[in-house]
């Protein structure tokens, strides 16, 4: 039987059932509610990439700070992990309650676990001792009268063209060596000497070094020169700035923040930079100059200058002698550093500072001058370098040396000399008695 249904109205009807599945379904995607921020859980990095309003921005700064402070804490942790694995305490830690109290044997000189804060019990009584007999030997350039000096100065017929370029040049390197040495000292070899008594002699050390940049200050003033032309004379001379160029590289290795002792390479890269400043630096650099101002007081010729140079000379041979014995002691108790190839290099480094001081006395003595020249100068630097190399035990290198000055050994002991320059009498310790 036939369907009695319109069948257009059932067209209609089917178009129309079938209509949302084939043609609704760009209606249906328009009306769909969309996500809100709070439906949304991105990751760490698209919140930093892709801020798109306040609120967004401001978690992202409160996200970074806190992933900075949580990385900053990491390395800290890991510096710590680190420092107990192998380096020494600072002496910044944080206090440990209840700690049992430090003995002499839980002392050493490098990488040491103990309180640095605990002066004693002294394990190394002579580095006390010459924090004493610094403290003895205490002077102020003020103390010395310059009225000479002016005068003779100002004569234009006083002094030759050669001795005042001795006096200029000797001012300029060491105006700003004592610098460079307290740098090195306060920012460099303190922080890795993990001993209390050494680390008091370090500061008086520290003191002392102002106290010469302060001389050679007070000397350039004295006698008018220009203050700018002698203290930038280490960027301005090649003979002044060889030598300060030879000694920087030592500082900022150790000044390195991200260097640490402990290990056997670190320890060596720390014994290797103390020779350089306390064997070469301050025990062959400064000789030149030293003899060659010296010189001249002993001829009456700028007596205040040189007693100045005088009393310099005893506090530095004080630093070079506690320095041999902070290396001498590092090698007693780390041994194993002290290996043919470390030994054989620290020779070569000792002859380098060796060759660079005697070219600087050629550059500043191209003429003999006070009875001098600069054949004499490379004997004496070779006979005091045998020295040094004694005292570390290495072996001396200069056969057949001499000491062309030994009027030098006399200056250094000032306890039983009277002042060569007729000035005044240099027993002018505060206290106790010196012996070296």
């Amino acid at each position: 039987m036939q369907s009695w249904e319109d069948p257009i109205a059932d067209a209609r009807v089917m178009t129309s059932a079938a209509a949302p599945a084939v043609f609704t379904e760009p209606e249906t995607s328009k009306s769909a509610p969309q996500p809100t921020h709070a439906d949304i859980k991105p990751s760490f990095d698209d919140v930093v990439s892709r801020p798109s309003d306040a609120s967004v921005i401001e978690a992202t700064k409160a996200l970074n700070k806190l992933k900075a402070e949580v990385e900053a804490e990491q390395r800290q942790t890991k510096e710590k992990r680190e420092t107990r694995k192998s380096g020494g305490v600072t002496g910044l830690e944080s206090i440990e309650m209840g700690a049992s109290r430090i003995q002499v044997d839980d002392k050493k000189i490098i990488n040491c676990r103990a309180d640095l804060n605990q002066l004693v019990p002294f394990k190394y009584e002579w580095a006390w001792q010459k924090y004493l007999d610094g403290c003895a030997n205490h002077w102020m350039p003020q103390e010395i009268n310059m009225t000479a000096d002016i005068a003779l100065w100002k004569n234009p017929e006083g002094l030759t063209e050669d001795e005042r370029t001795i006096i200029k040049r000797n001012l300029g390197f060491f105006s700003t060596a004592d610098s460079l040495v307290a740098n090195n000292l306060v920012l460099a070899v303190y922080r890795h000497i993990t001993n209390p008594e050494c680390r008091q002699y370090l500061l008086r050390q520290a003191f002392e070094e102002a106290v010469h940049t302060h001389a050679y200050q007070y000397c350039i003033e004295s006698l008018g020169l220009d203050e700018g032309e002698v203290f930038n004379m280490y960027r301005e001379l090649p003979a002044v700035a060889r030598k300060a160029e030879w000694a920087l590289p030592y500082t900022n290795s150790l000044g390195d923040p991200e260097f640490h002792t402990g290990t056997i390479e670190d320890d060596q890269r720390l014994l290797r930079d103390l020779i350089a400043f306390y064997v070469v630096f301050e025990g062959i650099f400064f000789y030149v100059g030293f003899v060659q101002i010296l010189s001249m007081g002993r001829r009456n010729k700028m007596t205040g200058v040189a007693e100045q140079f005088q009393y310099i000379l005893r506090d530095e041979s004080m630093h070079m002698n506690f320095g041999i014995d902070v290396i001498n002691q590092i090698k007693l108790e780390n041994p194993h550093l002290w290996t043919e190839a470390f030994q054989q290099e620290m020779v070569e480094l000792i002859k380098s500072g060796v060759e660079l001081e005697t070219q600087y006395a050629y550059d500043t003595m191209p003429r003999g001058i006070l009875g001098l020249n600069a054949p004499m100068f490379e004997q004496y630097l070779k006979f005091i370098a045998n020295r040094r190399f004694s005292q570390i035990g290495l072996p001396q290198q200069y056969e057949g040396v001499n000491n062309p000055f030994p009027w030098m050994s006399e200056i250094l002991d000032l306890k039983k000399e009277k002042n060569f320059f007729e000035t005044r009498v240099t027993e002018y310790q505060t206290g106790g008695a010196l012996t070296w």
